[in-house]
């Protein structure tokens, strides 16, 4: 089966994936990316779960998430498809961090 569709799921503060998503599509391919709240896990797992019946493939999630987070949602999505994510070298963290500040 050829990849066609993944996607990133992205964390913010007051994020909603009705309204923060974007598809970018080719003939070919469609990468769709949607924000979701950083503390809502209810959402964040409601989010994957209807990108698997969207026909998504694969889901790459960001750094935020951490490993643990990407266990969780693969673990919710009963591993249907891969779920994997973004990380930052350890010479980043600290800078990474200082963006997060509040």
């Amino acid at each position: 089966m050829k990849l066609r569709h993944a996607a990133f799921i992205f964390l913010g503060p007051e994020l909603d994936p009705e309204m923060h998503r974007s598809d970018i599509k080719t003939p070919q391919f469609t990468l769709t990316s949607i924000g979701v709240a950083a503390d809502n896990w209810a959402q964040i797992i409601k989010t994957a779960k209807a990108l698997v019946v969207e026909g998504v493939q694969a889901i790459e999630l960001c750094a935020g998430f951490g490993p643990a987070g990407i266990a969780k949602i693969a673990e919710a999505l009963n591993h249907k498809i891969p779920v994997g994510g973004v990380f930052y070298g350890a010479e980043s963290c600290k800078s990474f961090l200082d963006l997060l500040k509040d």
